[in-house]
């Protein structure tokens, strides 16, 4: 790509935003020209307003360290600056869908990391290497903001990152029933130890909101567009359980699937291993070459060898086997921050330059 694209991080300053400033410090197709947080925050440099409460151990860009942070309520001045922005701002639900469809109705397209528009009919909330179908909804969203360019795409909740593409290629043997239980990580509440030491040899069993995400997000990530919106997809049914435990990065499930059909464990594995999407297909600078990971021991996939992972992008499996009261059961695992949060949604932008929405 000769040219690259202007790049905004709206919330620059948390851990999200710090994770999207790091993985756009040198990558090939976009370049970050604003940084915006709240008004506490502007006019201050990124090292100023963000170095005492940077969360990574990737330092800070040194090319984004001086760049003076814009009020991400002045609307029209940040997008002027960019072909495109990343959101992720902590904000009430009602005030981020408010301020990422000003930034659309701007003719400044929003890939967002905010729960806030998952369920807004004409806004896919894309898995990549699942639904990028889904993207055709776009021109629907664009009609009633009335833009020529803007409009919202978001990614999924970071759990679903780690069970449904794993799901996804047993979909053909007809899936009923699902269960799932997280253990998901710290770094997904946007803490560190050193900031939350009450998570240090605790479990927390309730994370707010969490397991209605986990219920129904995957039901619209396998729905369908019919008359410019997204219709929920009928089945399966899930259940969630989701738990807070004391890891750092990487969010592991186990899973429990019913399906009509019975494949061999063998088949199973052979459908994830060789299973690929338009990501793959287009080899998009952040996918991973392979997607889903099948590991034969018995004792993997682990939090440590495994959530960094092609770059922390892919999804690692394992401990398949059949079940007494579903028909099979595995684990699975994925970084929460990178395929599942800022990773994840850079990887969707990369699809929207490719397909030719921005």
């Amino acid at each position: 790509m000769e040219k690259k694209y202007r790049v905004g991080i709206i919330g620059a300053t948390g851990m999200v935003g710090q994770r999207f400033a790091t993985l756009l410090e040198n990558h090939p197709w976009f370049e970050v020209t604003v940084l915006a947080a709240s008004t506490r925050s502007a006019g201050k440099t990124y090292e100023e307003a963000a170095g005492n409460r940077w969360a990574l151990k990737t330092p800070m860009p040194e090319a984004m360290k001086n760049m003076v942070i814009a009020d991400a309520a002045n609307v029209e001045e940040v997008a002027s600056q960019a072909d495109f922005v990343f959101c992720a701002v902590d904000m009430k639900k009602e005030d981020i869908r408010a301020l990422e469809e000003a930034y659309a109705k701007a003719e400044c397209p929003v890939v967002s990391n905010n729960s806030a528009h998952r369920f807004t009919p004409d806004v896919p909330m894309v898995i990549p290497e699942i639904n990028n179908a889904h993207l055709a909804v776009i021109e629907a969203q664009k009609k009633r903001l009335g833009t020529k360019k803007g409009f919202i795409a978001v990614k999924s909740n970071c759990s679903l990152q780690s069970y449904v593409p794993a799901i996804h290629p047993l979909m053909k043997y007809g899936v009923t029933k699902v269960l799932a239980c997280t253990y998901q990580a710290i770094s997904g509440a946007g803490k560190t130890f050193e900031r939350w030491p009450e998570m240090v040899d605790n479990v927390i069993p309730y994370i707010g909101g969490e397991e209605e995400k986990s219920e129904q997000e995957p039901l619209k990530i396998w729905g369908s567009v019919e008359n410019g919106v997204i219709v929920k997809a009928a089945s399966p049914s899930i259940t969630a359980q989701c738990i807070r435990v004391p890891v750092s990065d990487g969010h592991t499930a186990a899973v429990f699937v019913e399906l009509e059909q019975k494949p061999s464990m063998e088949q199973i594995i052979k459908d994830w291993e060789s299973y690929s999407g338009r990501p793959q297909e287009l080899q998009l600078p952040s996918a991973p070459k392979h997607f889903l990971h099948y590991f034969t021991e018995n004792d993997r996939p682990q939090i440590k060898s495994e959530r960094n992972l092609e770059n922390g992008m892919a999804v690692s499996v394992g401990r398949l086997r059949e079940d007494t009261q579903y028909t099979i059961k595995f684990v699975c695992m994925s970084h929460n921050t990178l395929r599942g949060a800022a990773g994840g949604a850079v990887l969707l932008a990369e699809l929207l330059c490719a397909e030719g929405y921005i």
